[in-house]
């Protein structure tokens, strides 16, 4: 047990009141701690003590690290990671969380500070963001303060966020989806067709090659993906890191056919291209190419390419055609159980 020891009929406890718990941490070694008053003192006693025998006893030393220094080494922890998330936790750390914490202990930070600094980004309007890229998920740094026994609770455990404000989703009919197709470049008109009713993700639309088609059977294997980040593409798994096999209707296996009899159709050729070859780069596809077609086509601004794989998940609830299946197919095609409810479509 701990005890406390009254400083102030001592030189340095002249001036004001001060009182030192002393204390021995779980090693032996004996550490103290000064305080104007006793019944902090007191209290601190009995939280040391309490830590001790729940086998949470941290010691304070280790907190003293530096937020900054101590969430680079968590950051190359994150190698795992695919390279557009930890893009976003490098985003968020170098405009968002550095600047407020960057040089603050990993122990001097409390839960007041975490909500002051998430009530700074509401007032600047930057925490209105769709999952993972919100704040919160790159202060898993503090958590892993908890797990490296730097300190003994995470302070922005149970902060409260403030609710996501999601973009809103469009949905096409399949008479916008040929409006579409008939608007944009002749040579991605198939590319329109096969997202709407595959539901592929844009870098599993680029990483698709020749050989992932069995037309005979009317499947699509999606095992790849290829994502731009900072300017170059990164080939690796698909998002849930599984592949799946898409059912293709009869129609999308014949446009294929002649689609691929007139290019390169070796089992490694890639399905879509870019128009001088090579892999399609999103960016540029969606600004020059795709962006200008729904302007032609008379459909929102605010489309999104992604919105042509929410566009699958509805048009496989709507009964009565053969191409769409209904919802199993839908969520075969998403592949990871994102077949939505039937939604109004785009006016």
């Amino acid at each position: 047990m701990g005890y406390i020891e009254d400083l102030r009929g001592k030189k340095q406890g002249q001036g004001r009141p001060r009182w030192r718990a002393r204390y021995r941490d779980p090693s032996g070694r004996e550490r103290s701690k000064s305080f104007a008053r006793k019944v902090d003192a007191e209290q601190f006693l009995v939280g040391i003590e309490d830590t001790k025998l729940r086998g949470a006893y941290v010691d304070p030393q280790l907190g003293r690290v530096l937020f900054g220094e101590w969430t680079e080494r968590w950051f190359r922890t994150t190698a795992d990671l695919k390279p557009s998330s930890r893009r976003t936790y490098r985003k968020l750390l170098d405009n968002q969380i550095l600047p407020a914490f960057e040089r603050a202990t990993l122990g001097g930070i409390d839960t007041l500070a975490v909500r002051e600094w998430i009530a700074g980004l509401v007032e600047k309007g930057l925490v209105a963001l769709p999952d993972p890229q919100r704040p919160s998920g790159a202060l898993a740094d503090l958590a892993a303060g908890v797990e490296g026994g730097r300190i003994a609770r995470n302070p922005a455990a149970g902060v409260r966020l403030p609710r996501i404000v999601r973009r809103d989703m469009h949905f096409l009919t399949a008479r916008q989806v040929e409006d579409l197709a008939a608007a944009i470049d002749p040579r991605y008109r198939l590319l329109v067709r096969f997202a709407a009713y595959t539901g592929l993700r844009a870098g599993e639309l680029v990483a698709l090659r020749v050989r992932h088609l069995n037309l005979l059977r009317g499947r699509c294997e999606v095992a790849e993906s290829a994502t731009e980040v900072d300017g170059r593409l990164v080939w690796g798994p698909t998002k849930a890191y599984a592949s799946r096999t898409v059912p293709l209707p009869r129609f999308l296996c014949e446009q294929l056919a002649a689609y691929l009899a007139g290019r390169p159709h070796g089992p490694e050729d890639l399905v879509f291209t870019a128009p001088q070859g090579g892999p399609l780069r999103e960016q540029k596809f969606v600004a020059g190419i795709f962006k200008p077609a729904t302007a032609r086509a008379g459909l929102p601004y605010r489309l999104r390419f992604h919105d042509l794989r929410h566009t699958c998940g509805e048009l496989a609830h709507r009964p009565g055609r053969e191409r769409q299946g209904g919802p199993g197919p839908a969520r075969a095609c998403l592949g990871d159980g994102d077949a939505r409810p039937l939604r109004a479509p785009v006016p």
